[in-house]
């Protein structure tokens, strides 16, 4: 067993013997809302939205992207569990702003190893086992942050499962400050209709 199982299990067992009531909290999220954000380590969407367990949805990916899975899920959230608002929350010093679709593909075609980045930017450090497979992938890179929050609230308003009454917040999270930055923009694009 790797160290980091062992680490996990062991946190588990005493958040076990902590759990306490949570077991009586419902399927639909206390606050009825939504938040679709990074998958970056550094955020903690409890923390910077003042959450406990059963208040929210919380969706993640690289990017925090409006990806069609991430559209399915807040659409499931509203529809069968009754979320009512939903923030899009980017961030600031995104690892997906580091690379375009062609540099991934390109370093996927090569390697499935691990990729390095120095100041010249990505390149494989393996070589062998690559895959075309990364063609027919969207990454869905940024380019500018608040551009990219402005897109993924854009793509969520006008997708046609999205009803026009859900209000659709964008954001950007500061990762040297914590605050949570409006895109005046996105949340323009995303008001209720």
């Amino acid at each position: 067993m790797s160290q980091i199982v062992e680490e996990v299990l062991s946190a588990n067992r005493t958040y076990v013997e902590n759990f306490g009531d949570r077991g009586d909290l419902t399927i639909p999220p206390a606050r009825r809302f939504a938040i679709l954000t990074c998958m970056d380590a550094r955020l903690d969407p409890a923390k910077f939205a003042g959450l406990v367990e059963g208040d929210a949805h919380i969706i993640r990916n690289a990017g925090g992207r409006a990806s069609d899975d991430a559209i399915r899920s807040l659409v499931i959230s509203y529809k069968l569990l009754g979320t009512r608002e939903w923030f899009v929350i980017h961030h600031t010093n995104c690892g997906m702003e580091t690379f375009t679709d062609q540099v991934i593909r390109s370093l996927l075609a090569n390697s499935l190893k691990t990729a390095k980045i120095d100041d010249t930017g990505w390149y494989d450090v393996g070589s062998g086992g690559g895959s075309t497979e990364a063609e027919f992938i969207d990454w869905l890179t940024i380019g500018e942050q608040a551009q990219s929050v402005y897109a993924d609230v854009k793509r969520i308003r006008f997708h046609p499962l999205v009803p026009p009454e859900i209000p659709i917040y964008g954001y950007l999270y500061d990762v040297k400050t914590g605050e949570l930055i409006e895109i005046p923009q996105a949340t323009e694009v995303g008001r209720a209709i």
